[in-house]
């Protein structure tokens, strides 16, 4: 058994977190600053949105190349290297979007908050519900071929 189907149901959960958040969002940006507002509580919520794909999917990447094995040095370099990509990605963002006219920061800075705390919710109840058995070649008593 392998991660991929938590990390499925954490894309699918995430997408609609993100709907959500760009729904309310936009709506609560509007009426605080406008124009402004609206898009930065959609742009906010991309960010948000993105940022957890990348997650999902270098776990999902890094499970398809190393067999399952997540005590591979590989996998670790992957989930990692996604981890800085991620980093380098949003401190560009911060530097690109900083003291933009069409940007409120407060609603900005709000709506990924709210994206990463909801993510972080998304992966809890995603791991949570699956069901991944711990090992996978233990005998239990009577599978033995002798019916002892």
């Amino acid at each position: 058994m392998t991660a991929i189907p938590v990390m499925k149901k954490v894309l699918v959960y995430g997408g609609v977190l993100a709907l959500a958040i760009a729904v309310v969002g936009s709506i609560v940006g509007w009426f605080v600053a406008g124009v402004p507002g609206l898009v930065s509580a959609l742009i906010g919520t991309a960010m948000a949105a993105v940022f957890l794909g990348i997650t999902a999917g270098s776990i999902m990447i890094a499970t398809k190349v190393t067999k399952s094995e997540v005590f591979s040095p590989l996998f670790f370099g992957i989930v990692m290297g996604a981890w800085l990509l991620k980093f380098v990605v949003f401190l560009v963002l911060v530097f690109v979007l900083n003291d933009q006219p069409f940007i409120d920061p407060l609603v900005l800075f709000l709506t990924i908050v709210v994206g990463v705390v909801g993510s972080l919710v998304v992966d809890l109840i995603a791991v949570t519900r699956s069901r991944v058995p711990y090992v996978s070649d233990v005998s239990l008593p009577g599978d033995d071929q002798t019916g002892k």
